[in-house]
């Protein structure tokens, strides 16, 4: 089985088989409360399915784009999951999942995926189309204005969320060789406001 999990917008947990079909999801849509509702998303999954964490042989982990603070406590929780059971952890980029949603329906011509990235900004992805292997990202994840940014050449998808099932189909093409591996790189929407002082510190 494979545990998705997603921390991107809101929080998305999944279980799957390992050729992607769907046995269980839960999702909390609020963006400020990750750690609280991660934990418990996991195991309601697990319940749902009726498996246990021994039946879990590899985790997908949604690598964003997305907020620094919220994106980092999913990628924790699956990277933790994946050392203590000793499965694979298979990063997925967050735009391609909600892309995937397409796999079923083809696109006729290019896509181009849309994401809230707050401040008067949005986040998008540009896809050549959607194969057998998934969705082929030409360009992004890249951030723009929200004021005048448009779309005029493709289809637009606009999502608010990143379905853990669908970061889990993905994950399955991955572990099955139809879909390259991608790199463990975080994809941070923009650096996080706090950082560390690099003044030297006075001591008496």
């Amino acid at each position: 089985m494979i545990l998705a999990i997603d921390s991107s917008i809101g929080t998305s947990v999944a279980l799957s088989d390992a050729t992607g079909r769907l046995l269980s999801e839960r999702s909390e849509a609020g963006h400020l409360s990750h750690a609280e509702v991660i934990g418990d998303l996991i195991g309601a999954v697990l319940r749902e399915a009726n498996a246990d964490r021994a039946d879990v042989t590899a985790v997908a982990s949604g690598m964003g784009p997305g907020p620094f603070t919220g994106l980092r406590i999913g990628i924790a929780a699956a990277r933790a999951f994946g050392v203590a059971r000793r499965v694979p952890v298979v990063p997925v980029v967050s735009h391609d999942a909600i892309a995937a949603a397409r796999l079923d329906r083809p696109v006729d011509g290019d896509l181009v995926v849309v994401t809230d990235a707050r401040r008067r900004e949005v986040a998008w992805s540009r896809y050549s189309g959607v194969d057998a292997s998934g969705p082929v990202r030409v360009s992004g994840p890249e951030l723009a204005a929200r004021e005048g940014f448009d779309v005029v050449d493709a289809e637009r998808l606009d999502a608010a969320e990143v379905p853990a099932a669908l970061v889990a189909r993905l994950a399955a093409l991955t572990l099955t060789g139809a879909r390259h591996h991608e790199t463990d790189d975080v994809i941070y929407l923009r650096a996080p406001d706090v950082t560390l002082s690099t003044r030297k510190r006075v001591t008496p």
